[in-house]
């Protein structure tokens, strides 16, 4: 705690304490009571409910653009697979030929 001047009033710490109530404390000895009156919130704690509704949509839009880079990747997998077999005719192993359904 710090001190203060004396017979000054304590500034900033208390401004509702009169001055002439304060020397008089002071000059007698007594101590001082301050009282702060507060008061419960007693409504939703909304930065409480912002904050999880935030993070719970941050992981949901991440979820979704995992999932559609996966579904953008399989798309590609796919277009190579077609390009490759197109490109390379029949496909033989072990004696067992196939070939494409349709002609050229």
């Amino acid at each position: 705690m710090h001190a203060h001047p004396p017979g000054g009033p304590p500034g900033i710490l208390a401004p509702h304490i009169p001055a002439d109530a304060y020397r008089r404390a002071q000059d007698t000895g007594a101590p001082l009571v301050i009282v702060v009156h507060t008061t419960d919130p007693s409504g939703i704690p909304w930065r409480r409910v912002l904050i999880a509704v935030g993070v719970a949509g941050a992981a949901t839009i991440g979820c979704w653009g995992l999932v559609a880079a996966l579904c953008a990747l399989l798309d590609a997998t796919a277009q190579a697979a077609t390009v490759i077999a197109a490109a390379a005719g029949p496909i033989g192993i072990g004696g067992i030929t196939l070939k494409r359904a349709r002609a050229k």
